[in-house]
């Protein structure tokens, strides 16, 4: 096979799926992993997609807003392991609040299963849907608003319901995350109803995976410092932690190997991974 013919396919296969490692790559291929990083670099040098650990995926618009099926394969292991960690900080009879996303999605499955007595504030209908079958003890307030490709419910009437709700503890999901920009969506009005929902909670935790670093969507919507909790994997780069460590209130890397190894389920990340803290800071409170 040809060089051109090769990167060809790596190029359809990731925007065929969003996203590739590089171990799949080589099987798919039969080629070194050495080949696969070295075609990645010269793809990612023109353009054409971002290399992340251990694979790559396409490289993102400020305006593009991608389809929840289509980044819900994305990054399965480590949104497994960052669901599971969070899901320790939620406590018995507290009123809580999930944003969209697909991490936000993969905790709701925790929560879902939970024998506690739960209040939750969701604008996300895949987040809706998986609480409602679930047999846990929950009160499920879903927000009402129009409905975005990433399955979140946003708008006026998202917005006025959520400012009259006051929660404990907010799980925030992110298109985006980088210094500059702090969080980021491609969706003006998924802005400003994640900065209702920022607005409603004593506590805000980020769960976001480390290909979210480095990407800015059109719409801002808080600084990295809104963070009370960040909750990310260790394929986050050195300068990012670093960066995260110093803005946010408290940082968490959860080792998405180590959560493998421990035998976690491969739907719920059960148990839940062991994790590294950086500098705590008090929560703020909203």
């Amino acid at each position: 096979m040809l060089v051109s013919q090769r990167r060809e396919l790596i190029l359809t296969e990731v925007e065929r799926v969003g996203g590739v490692r590089v171990s799949e790559l080589t099987e798919l291929l039969g080629v070194s992993d050495m080949t696969v990083r070295r075609d990645l670099e010269h793809l990612e040098a023109h353009g054409w997609l971002r290399k992340v650990h251990g694979g790559a995926v396409l490289t993102p618009s400020s305006t593009e807003e991608p389809g929840f099926e289509a980044k819900s394969v994305l990054q399965q292991p480590a949104k497994r392991a960052i669901a599971a960690r969070a899901a320790q900080l939620i406590e018995p009879n507290s009123a809580i609040a999930l944003s969209a996303g697909t991490t936000t999605w993969m905790l709701a499955r925790h929560i879902a299963t939970a024998p506690q007595p739960l209040a939750v504030v969701t604008n996300s209908t895949t987040v809706a849907d998986v609480l409602a079958a679930g047999p846990g003890d929950l009160n499920v307030i879903l927000t009402g608003g129009t409905r975005t490709p990433s399955a979140a419910l946003v708008g006026p009437i998202a917005d006025r319901s959520i400012s009259s709700l006051h929660v404990d503890r907010l799980f925030l999901g992110v298109h985006g995350m980088d210094s500059r920009s702090g969080f980021t969506t491609p969706n003006l009005a998924e802005a400003q109803t994640n900065m209702a929902l920022i607005a409603s909670a004593r506590q805000v935790v980020v769960l976001a995976d480390s290909t979210k670093w480095g990407t800015a969507g059109l719409a801002d919507f808080g600084r990295l410092s809104v963070a009370d909790v960040l909750i990310t994997d260790d394929g986050i780069e050195d300068e990012a932690r670093e960066i995260l460590a110093e803005q946010v209130g408290e940082l968490i890397v959860v080792e998405v190997e180590a959560n493998a190894a421990a035998g976690a389920d491969p739907q719920t990340g059960v148990p839940p991974a062991r994790s590294s803290h950086a500098r705590r800071r008090e929560p703020v409170r909203h």
